[in-house]
């Protein structure tokens, strides 16, 4: 069995924090109604669902590195999701962190996992899960996309394993008809650092009551 490094990340014992969605955005995520969100939602497992870390040197995006141990980090030497830029779109509504993990994954760079959604009055909104790294200027910036809002899934867990692999739990709806309020689809995900991609994995699991 693999252990956690450092915070494990709950829902409901986290300081939230928010930002403004950037100009142009429209509708929140979860007033779509397209049926490609529920299929993207119960997609097979082992898609790559995230950008490559390696960028240009010009860009000042962090790129991984071969050796070194997963380790936790203070929140104050990762990345700060409330400087962050996160490419949600929300419309009128701000972006809220609800879910943050400071780690440093191996490659030797800080980072901080992040679950963030709309935050709207009312509904409840899906997440997204992004991996955060310096840029320049020691600015956070987004190195890979996780999981995206359009999969209407509610992340209640985030953790950093000590293989470095990233793990959450998250449920959600297998259609528009189920009601908000009771979620049918619960889901264990994991992340996986594979070729310079995350690779995610999931399984089924409980549905807890609300």
């Amino acid at each position: 069995m693999e252990t956690a490094v450092g915070t494990t990340a709950t829902a409901g014992q986290q300081t939230q924090q928010t930002q403004q969605t950037p100009r142009g955005r429209t509708r929140p995520g979860h007033a779509r109604t397209a049926p490609w969100h529920w299929a993207l939602a119960l997609a097979g497992c082992g898609a790559v669902v995230a950008t490559a870390l390696a960028a240009s040197p010009a860009t000042g995006t962090p790129a991984p590195s071969r050796g070194g141990a997963p380790k936790a980090l203070a929140a104050s030497a990762a990345p700060d999701p409330a400087k962050a830029q996160l490419p949600m779109d929300c419309g009128p509504f701000p972006v809220k962190t609800v879910l943050s993990v400071p780690a440093e994954l191996g490659d030797g760079r800080p980072g901080t996992v992040v679950a963030a959604h709309c935050a709207t009055e009312t509904g409840t909104p899906p997440d997204s899960v992004y991996l955060l790294g310096f840029g320049q200027g020691e600015r956070p910036v987004v190195v890979a996309t996780l999981l995206n809002e359009r999969e209407n899934l509610t992340l209640s867990r985030l953790a950093v394993r000590s293989d470095g692999a990233i793990t959450g739990h998250a449920q959600g709806y297998s259609s528009e008809d189920v009601p908000r309020f009771r979620p049918d689809v619960s889901l264990d995900l994991t992340w996986t650092h594979k070729g310079g991609d995350w690779e995610r994995s999931q399984t089924a699991a409980p549905v807890s009551a609300v």
